[in-house]
């Protein structure tokens, strides 16, 4: 069918000669399965980070709390939104020819999974960033990094995320209906028409993009606070410094090899004319391992906190029977031990001039 010309209809030709099968009762087991662990995730983080956010509302951790939960609240509703469509469609039995004469749900679909995919990989380059700055920058962070600006850096990362989104309906592109019948995105099938191709490496571009800032942040992020360690020798902020790389090393490892596969599979077929028969069931795992993402966001963000770090430690030693590391009590304030460090371990004054007796007295 011709999307530009029948919108209402849009996708509704690619159901007759589908090549990508699913199994109906597998399908809506594992769709349910995924859509209750994502909600349950995202709902135990959201209620850890409303509880810190009012214990730390007035320190430099409350910036990346608050970015922290426009992440988890995003993938909350992008589970509860795009799982309910999702169980539907398998409970009617992908008969979208019945439920969808106006191509209503389908564009909702679209919009949903477009949105849900790009905004929490916005949000986790914007943490990295946030992150970047606290460590490397901790005056500028202090303050230009207040609470009115991280709240309008999460609107407008949303309305960018929506502007995406919309770009097709507002140019009278209706969402396709994919060939496993089972969810709707861009054109995929037989891509021809620059518009169409636009929208595909557009989205997989601003992926790719948003995965590239994360890293070279982390990875900043990550130096910055192993020279720091390896200076310094107060005690303070060691814990603090310990778990930042672990959190950093998940993050990083989790959202590429989550949404790398569907980024670089919209991006191929985006660039290439004419399709493998392989595509139907690469786009369908690889929108499968996006989805763990989401699950796996909160707790690695979250979750993934000193004490889980503590007791793994204490679980592995054990387990090992070797001393690997002299782990110092975890003390409240590592963040703000840390930070100093950081900013004292910049300044021009030799490291054997430096006092650091003020410092410990004050970060008590």
């Amino acid at each position: 069918m011709n999307s530009s010309k029948s919108p209402g209809l849009a996708g509704f030709g690619i159901l007759k000669n589908t090549t990508c099968h699913t199994e109906k009762k597998i399908s809506v087991f594992f769709s349910i399965i995924f859509m209750t662990v994502g909600i349950l995730s995202n709902s135990l983080a959201i209620a850890i980070l409303m509880k810190a956010y009012q214990r730390f509302r007035q320190k430099s951790k409350a910036s990346f709390l608050l970015l922290a939960s426009g992440l988890v609240v995003t993938d909350l509703f992008g589970h509860l939104i795009n799982g309910a469509i999702a169980v539907f469609v398998y409970a009617s039995d992908k008969d979208w020819i019945r439920f969808n004469q106006s191509n209503i749900l389908c564009s909702v679909f679209g919009i949903c999974m477009v949105f849900f995919g790009l905004c929490p990989l916005f949000l986790g380059s914007v943490m990295a960033v946030e992150r970047c700055i606290g460590v490397t920058k901790p005056i500028f962070h202090s303050t230009k990094m207040t609470s009115k600006h991280v709240k309008m850096m999460l609107t407008m990362v949303c309305l960018f995320a929506v502007l995406i989104a919309l770009l097709p309906i507002l140019r009278f592109r209706a969402y396709q209906i994919q060939a496993s019948r089972t969810w709707c995105f861009y054109k995929t099938e037989h891509v021809e028409d620059w518009e169409d191709r636009f929208y595909l490496l557009l989205f997989s571009c601003l992926g790719l993009l948003a995965l590239a800032i994360s890293f070279l942040c982390n990875a900043v992020t990550g130096i910055t606070l192993l020279k720091v360690k390896l200076k310094s020798q107060q005690r303070q902020g060691r814990s603090h410094h310990f778990e930042m790389i672990i959190q950093l090393l998940a993050i990083m490892c989790v959202s590429c090899i989550c949404w790398s596969p569907f980024l670089v599979t919209m991006a191929r077929i985006g660039i290439n004319e004419s399709r493998s028969k392989e595509t139907c069931e690469t786009i369908l795992f690889a929108l499968r391992m996006a989805t763990w993402n989401q699950i796996l966001d909160p707790w690695v963000y979250i979750l993934l906190r000193k004490a889980v770090l503590k007791n793994l430690y204490k679980i592995t030693r054990g387990c090992c029977g070797v001393h690997i590391i002299n782990l110092h009590m975890w003390e409240l304030s590592s963040i703000k031990n840390s930070l100093k460090v950081a900013a004292i371990s910049e300044s021009p004054v030799s490291s054997k001039q430096i006092n650091l007796q003020p410092l410990n007295s004050t970060g008590q």
